[in-house]
Formats: structure tokens, C-alpha cells, sequence
């Protein structure tokens, strides 16, 4: 079961071949006072396998969430046009860690696996019309700091590092995978 409405994260579980269904797990997603990115992902990942838990018994649910940090702030989804352009202006020539949480919930055993998988992201330097052609083409509206890194964003890029690349898109599966083994599950 994945506690997720992304169709992003709906992609990456389905690459793993593991039959699976999704349910909509309305966490509030909220950050707490001074709480730090990997703290937040990790509570919400947490959270929305717990969310979903009660409609599933018998199930291993995968919990997830991301938040990118840049310039010390966490930064969300754009609400539009200008603010995407902006976020992508503010990021230009800088470096960005996305922090993705994961969560595997066995209900029958009400067992927790969590962790949190970081990404390091850094950009090119943008000039204003890369950044508005970008956004005219990708629209990445519904992507953390406006950055769609599986299709058009990858450009955006100079480098990055991280242990598991389907992190920079929301779904750590490296980690997953040894989370689905040590529960049971044999993926391949």
C-alpha cells in the first residue's frame, strides 16, 4: 500500500514489479516550530502510513515526503508562475540537500522502518530566460523548488550526489527495497 496521492511516487513503486494500491493518506503537512527538514519528513512519512493504517489491515505501507532546503529555508511547491520563477532565481548557482523521508508500516506486526535519505542538488547558473523557457515547458508547479528532475529540470543542473537518485524524485527505492527484504519481501 502506498500512502500517497504523487503520481511521481505512484512511478517509482511501480518500478519495483511488487503489486501494489494507493490511498490518499490527508496528513497535515504542516511543519512544526523550528523543526528541521529531515525531522519534518521523516514525522510525515511516519505519519501517512499511520494515516492509512486503520483501512488496511494485513498490509505493508509505504509512507513518504520531501522537503528541499536552500540558503538554510525549507522551500515548497511553487504557488505559480512568479513564485517558481523565483525559487529558480534564488537557486541559481547554489547548492540545494533534498531530504526524502520513508516510511514502511507492517500492520500485522505494527512494526516502523523510517529513515530519511538526503540529495545534494547543485544548480547551473541560470540566466532569466532559461529559467522562464524552463518553466514555460516543464510547469513543474506540483515539484519542490520548482524543479521536475525526471524530465526537462535535469538540465538545471551542474551536479549532484546522493546514494539513491529516485530520492531527488520523492521515493528513496534503494532504501525501500532493503526496508520491503528486512520485512519479508523478496523484490527480486
Amino acid at each position: 500500500m502506498l500512502a500517497s496521492t504523487s503520481r511521481y511516487r505512484k512511478e517509482l513503486l511501480a518500478r519495483l514489479g511488487l503489486p501494489f494500491e494507493t490511498d490518499a493518506p490527508g496528513v497535515d503537512e504542516c511543519a512544526a516550530a523550528d523543526e528541521p527538514a529531515a525531522t519534518l519528513v521523516r514525522r510525515l512519512s511516519i505519519a501517512k502510513a499511520l494515516a492509512v493504517a486503520p483501512r488496511h489491515p494485513h498490509a505493508l505501507i509505504v509512507g513518504s515526503d520531501q522537503a528541499a532546503v536552500y540558503d538554510g529555508l525549507r522551500v515548497g511547491k511553487p504557488d505559480g508562475l512568479d513564485a517558481a520563477a523565483a525559487q529558480l532565481r534564488r537557486i541559481s548557482g547554489k547548492t540545494a540537500v533534498l531530504y526524502t523521508g520513508i516510511a514502511l508500516l507492517d500492520t500485522d506486526s505494527g512494526r516502523i522502518q523510517a529513515d530519511v535519505v538526503p540529495f545534494h542538488v547543485v544548480f547551473r547558473v541560470l540566466t532569466d530566460a532559461q529559467i522562464d523557457r524552463y518553466l514555460e515547458r516543464e510547469q513543474p508547479f506540483d515539484c519542490a523548488g520548482s524543479v521536475k528532475s525526471e524530465g526537462l529540470g535535469i538540465a538545471l543542473f551542474e551536479r549532484f550526489d546522493g546514494s539513491d537518485p529516485t530520492a531527488l524524485i520523492g521515493l528513496p527505492l534503494i532504501r525501500l527495497v532493503a526496508m520491503l527484504e528486512d520485512a519479508g519481501v523478496a523484490v527480486v
